[in-house]
């Protein structure tokens, strides 16, 4: 596993799609064995998650307004500063 985590590791992510294809019971797998293949790549995912920290939820927060119809449209002329007509 890389430090970055399971879930960024293309071949970990290979192997869990593939055992997914093979072992789904809707595809003809044994229910029992794809919940205890869960179980086992579940696991492995939390040793990396606790071995990282749980880094990821340090990030701030930020919040972003998409303005739409009017209110775009007078948000952007108010943003419009036209330089001084005095040479």
């Amino acid at each position: 596993m890389t430090a970055r985590g399971a879930r960024d590791d293309p071949e970990a992510r290979a192997a869990f799609r593939e055992f997914v294809r093979t072992h789904h019971p809707d595809v003809g797998g044994d229910p029992a064995e794809f919940a205890a293949g869960l179980a086992r790549f579940r696991a492995g995912r939390s040793e990396v998650d606790s071995e990282r920290g749980d880094a990821r939820f340090d990030a701030p927060i930020r919040f972003v307004v998409n303005r739409r119809g009017v209110a775009a449209v007078l948000a952007r002329l108010r943003k419009r500063r036209r330089p001084p007509r005095v040479q």
